[in-house]
Formats: structure tokens, C-alpha cells, sequence
């Protein structure tokens, strides 16, 4: 069975002394990590519609079938995930090529870099996340 999560194989951008924040080196950086994101999630998209019309049994046994249903329910909300993924990774990348990737949605200060090698999709900083994170809590409640 595929991970449902996506691997990075590139290692992590070394910053050098003095360099500009989302300089086009950490950018190019940054559109490969999050293509080869996309390529591994769309191998494991074409893995899955594989899997399911190979496994597609038509079981004799009620609870077989309902297993597999089960199963392929799972998978299908897995996959589902995945392809959500991809179309913020579209977005991403079109923000690196309007040159506003890298920069909190809310309140325009750096992302940063090691909170972008973590989550190459971030689009909030860190104190806006909390934020927002504490507000979900204070409304949940």
C-alpha cells in the first residue's frame, strides 16, 4: 500500500551568510521540493486507480464485500486528500512565480525558511498560525 505521506528527497536549503530572503536560489529550491511532492503524490494516484481495478471482486460474502468497501472508501478519501494537496501545491508554485511565496497570507512577514522545509505549503507564519489555532479552540469549545 502507498504512504499517504509525501516524501522530500531533496535535502534542506543551506543558507549562506548575508543572502536575501527568497532569493531566486531558495526559490528554485523550493519549486523543485514542492514539484517532487507532486510527482510522488500523482505516482501514488495512478497507483491506487490501479490497485482498485485490479482488486475490483465482486465477493459472494456480505461481510468480504463490506470490507472491501471499507478499504476502498479509505483509500478514496485518502486519495482525495492528495489531490486537495496538489491544487495547493499549484498554488505555491504560482506564488513563487509571482514572487509572493515565502510571505504570511495575513500579515506579510517572512514565513521562514526552516517553516517552509517543514511545510513547503505554509502560507501563514508562525504567530498567525497560533493564532488562528487558538481561535479554532476558543470556537470549538
Amino acid at each position: 500500500m502507498p504512504s499517504s505521506q509525501p516524501t522530500n528527497t531533496i535535502p534542506p536549503y543551506k543558507t549562506k551568510k548575508g543572502e536575501a530572503y527568497m532569493n531566486p536560489k531558495q526559490l528554485e529550491h523550493f519549486r523543485e521540493v514542492l514539484n517532487g511532492i507532486k510527482l510522488g503524490l500523482g505516482q501514488d494516484i495512478d497507483r491506487t486507480v490501479h490497485t482498485m481495478q485490479d482488486e475490483a471482486t465482486v465477493f459472494a460474502d456480505p461481510n468480504d464485500r463490506a470490507s472491501q468497501e471499507s478499504d476502498m472508501s479509505l483509500e478514496l478519501r485518502n486519495r482525495d486528500r492528495e489531490r486537495k494537496l496538489i491544487k495547493n501545491i499549484d498554488k505555491m508554485i504560482a506564488k513563487i512565480d509571482s514572487g509572493d511565496y515565502g510571505y504570511c497570507d495575513k500579515c506579510g512577514i517572512e514565513i521562514g525558511l526552516s517553516r517552509l522545509e517543514a511545510r513547503p505549503t505554509a502560507t501563514l507564519c508562525i504567530d498567525c498560525k497560533t493564532l488562528d489555532e487558538i481561535r479554532e479552540k476558543q470556537v470549538a469549545k
